[in-house]
C-alpha cells in the first residue's frame, strides 16, 4: 500500500471524535500528549519514537521550548541547592549527574536515524480509533494488520556506541551551566553513567572537550552489572556513594531509571527526552 494512502487512512483515523465524550483529537494533539505522557511516566518501556510522531518529536527537541523546558529544571535545581541545601563544605556535599541526555546530547545521533521510529507500538492506538471509521475498520479486516506494521529503523546499541566512540557529542548547555555552579559552591560532582567501560576514554575526551572537567567520581557500566537494570545498577552505585560518607543532595538526570530506587537522593530532577526509554 502507498505511503500517501496510508497517512491519508492515518489522519482519517484520528481525526474522528472519540466515542462517547466527542472529544475531537488531530495528529498534533496525539503527538503533543505522548510526549507529555511519556514525561509524566504514563508511557514506559516504549522502543521507539511513534513513527507518525517523528516531525513533532524532532521539532520539539530542537526547539526553543525544549531549552525553556530544560533550563527550567536545572534553574529549579539551584533554588533547591540555595534554599534547602545546608552544606557542610567538608568534601562530601555531592550531587549525581547522568552523562547522556544529560551533560552530552545525543541527538545528533537520533536525527541522523529518524529517532528509531516505527509505527508497530501504536497498533492497538490506531485499531481503537478505527472501529470508529469504517473505512480504517476495512482495511484492518483486509490486510490482516499488516497495513499497521510498516516499521521504521529500529537502533541498535553498537550503533549508537559507535557514535559514541567518535566524542562529538555536545554539551547541553543549561546542564554545563549547572555543573559549573554546583563546582564553584564546594560540591562533589560525581558523574554515574550506564556506558559501558570500553566508552571510558571516548566519553571522558568528549566531556573536556566540550567543557566538563573537575568531577569527583565517574563510574561507568563494567562486564559484571551489565546484566542488571539500569534502575538497580545506578541504585547500586548510590548505595556504595554513600557508604563512602558523602550526602547526595541531587541527582539529575533523563530517564526515571536514573534517578529512582533505593536508596534516594534528597531530591531528584528530570530533564525532558521523549526519544527513547531506559529501564
Amino acid at each position: 500500500m502507498g505511503k500517501a494512502l496510508r497517512w491519508c487512512l492515518v489522519l482519517t483515523c484520528l481525526l474522528v471524535p472519540l466515542a462517547g465524550d466527542g472529544l475531537e483529537m488531530n495528529l498534533k494533539n496525539y503527538c503533543e500528549s505522548w510526549r507529555m505522557n511519556v514525561e509524566l511516566h504514563n508511557i514506559r518501556e516504549f522502543q521507539v519514537v511513534p513513527e507518525e510522531c517523528t516531525e513533532y518529536i524532532g521539532k520539539y527537541v530542537t526547539s526553543t521550548q525544549y531549552k525553556v523546558d530544560s533550563q527550567r529544571v536545572t534553574e529549579e535545581c539551584l533554588v533547591y541547592l540555595s534554599t534547602s541545601c545546608n552544606l557542610k563544605k567538608d568534601g562530601f556535599d555531592a550531587w549525581i549527574f547522568d552523562i547522556d541526555d544529560t551533560l552530552l546530547s545525543t541527538l545528533p545521533y537520533y536525527e541522523d536515524n529518524l529517532y528509531g521510529s516505527s509505527m508497530v507500538n501504536t497498533n492497538k492506538l490506531f485499531r481503537f480509533y478505527c472501529y470508529f471509521d469504517l473505512l480504517c475498520l476495512f482495511m484492518i479486516i483486509v490486510n490482516n494488520d499488516e497495513f499497521f506494521d510498516n516499521r521504521g529503523r529500529k537502533l541498535s546499541v553498537t550503533s549508537l556506541e559507535e557514535w559514541m566512540k567518535k566524542g562529538n557529542a555536545p554539551a547541553l548547555d543549561h546542564s554545563l551551566k549547572l555543573y559549573n555552579e554546583l563546582k564553584s559552591r564546594g560540591v562533589q560532582i560525581l558523574l554515574v553513567t550506564s556506558r559501558k567501560e570500553h566508552l571510558r576514554s571516548a566519553t571522558i575526551d568528549n566531556l573536556v572537550k566540550v567543557g566538563y572537567y573537575g568531577w569527583t567520581k565517574i563510574i561507568f557500566r563494567d562486564p559484571a552489572n551489565e546484566l542488571v537494570s539500569v534502575k538497580k545498577y545506578k541504585s547500586d552505585v548510590r548505595k556504595k556513594i554513600i557508604n563512602d560518607g558523602y550526602r547526595i543532595w541531587g541527582i539529575l538526570g533523563d530517564q526515571y531509571s536514573s534517578i529512582e530506587g533505593i536508596p534516594s537522593p534528597e531530591r531528584a530532577f528530570k530533564l525532558p527526552n521523549p526519544i527513547y526509554y531506559v529501564a
